[in-house]
């Protein structure tokens, strides 16, 4: 289970939710419908334990300054970044308390805006109902504003969390890592963005890494980021600033997903090799426009 500040969700922003959704469906995740938050946003979710996917549409942006979190909106910031280009616009980290983990933050340095509460009705399998309830804590970074992060605490992890929900057919089981795009002069501010929170990087030749409750925070330049995914998404290259490019999950069967990602003709490559388990069976799907501009990678691991 994952633990504070782990990743636990980046925030995808997408133009066509429906379209990026059903892609996701034929790689074998089970996928939420379509929900809508108040400010504006459209959302659905393929759980994890802990942690999941989250892709993100605008419904109605009229609602777009709702629920403000201090001088923060949600709606407008997920909108903005979706106007320049798809891909990764605002990343949650996971809370087990958000009173303490905003008294760590703080510590840590970072920004902190405001706060916000809301919740959905629920369903669950047995035909149980209920209400989710979930605290968000806005962290926003105003130099590097696609890497804005929030705490986010659920409340009722019962009716988030819920087994027959997390069971995905292509056996992938949660989140390996993120890896950030920066250039070598960017990357200082964000050592020193990172480094309070999760302690001393680990240097690499073009950039450097953390670890989180719940998987690693890597920091590349472009040309490693080629390297090893492929060209960068021509729209990230028009608005060059440091952003997470790539999301890495663990499968227990790369097999069983080559048979989805086969079946619905979705290209992929097998990867020469990955930063967690060296190796291991791996792929990369090849073409990064059907994740929102944000390359998939997935690593063969048993479920501990």
């Amino acid at each position: 289970m994952n633990a504070s500040f782990g990743i636990d969700h980046p925030l995808i922003a997408v133009n066509d939710i429906a379209k990026v959704r059903l892609h996701l469906e034929n790689m074998g995740f089970q996928m939420t419908p379509i929900g809508k938050h108040p400010w504006g946003t459209s959302t659905s979710l393929a759980m994890f334990e802990g942690c999941l996917i989250e892709i993100m549409g605008i419904y109605d942006d009229t609602l777009l300054d709702v629920n403000p979190a201090g001088s923060f909106h949600f709606g407008r910031h997920v909108h903005k970044h979706l106007m320049q280009r798809e891909g990764v616009a605002l990343s949650a980290l996971h809370s087990t308390n958000i009173a303490q983990d905003l008294n760590r933050a703080k510590a840590a340095g970072l920004n902190i805006s405001g706060t916000l509460e809301f919740g959905r009705d629920v369903t669950l399998p047995d035909g149980q109902q209920g209400r989710t309830k979930t605290t968000l804590a806005l962290l926003p970074d105003e130099q590097f504003t696609r890497l804005s992060f929030f705490l986010c605490q659920q409340h009722r992890p019962d009716l988030i969390y819920v087994p027959k929900w997390m069971a995905h057919k292509n056996t992938v089981y949660t989140i390996a890592g993120i890896t950030i795009v920066a250039n070598h002069n960017e990357q200082g501010a964000l050592l020193r963005k990172f480094e309070p929170v999760y302690g001393t990087a680990k240097k690499q030749e073009a950039g450097f890494s953390v670890d989180t409750a719940n998987g690693r925070i890597q920091v590349s330049e472009p040309k490693a980021i080629e390297q090893r995914f492929g060209a960068l998404p021509f729209d990230h290259q028009a608005h060059n600033e440091p952003a997470i490019i790539a999301m890495d999950f663990y499968c227990q069967s790369i097999e069983t997903l080559e048979t989805f990602l086969t079946h619905s003709n979705i290209a992929f490559i097998k990867a020469k090799t990955n930063p967690y388990q060296p190796q291991a069976k791996s792929l990369l799907l090849s073409d990064a426009s059907l994740t929102g501009n944000t390359f998939f990678q997935f690593i063969e691991k048993q479920k501990p």
